[in-house]
C-alpha cells in the first residue's frame, strides 16, 4: 500500500484511487462517518461512497493519492 491514508483525505480536495487496476478520480464531498467519504466523480459527476470504491478489498496495487490542479 501506498499513497495517503484515509485519515489525511480534506473535504474539497481532489484524489485518484488506483485498486485492483481500476482508477477513480473523485473530490471528497463530505465525511460520514470515521472511516466513510461521500465522494463525486470527478468525471461523470456521479457520487458514490468511499466504502463501495473499496468493498472487494485492498489489492496489491491500491493506491491514494492527492491530484494538485
Amino acid at each position: 500500500m501506498s499513497g495517503l491514508a484515509f485519515s489525511s483525505m480534506r473535504v474539497g480536495k481532489k484524489y485518484r484511487l488506483i485498486n485492483y487496476g481500476e482508477k477513480s478520480e473523485f473530490i471528497l464531498v463530505e465525511v460520514v462517518g470515521r472511516n466513510d467519504y461521500r465522494l463525486k466523480d470527478i468525471f461523470s459527476m456521479e457520487k458514490y461512497l468511499m466504502s463501495e470504491l473499496i468493498q472487494y478489498g485492498k489489492g496489491e496495487d491500491f493506491e491514494l493519492r492527492e491530484i494538485y490542479d
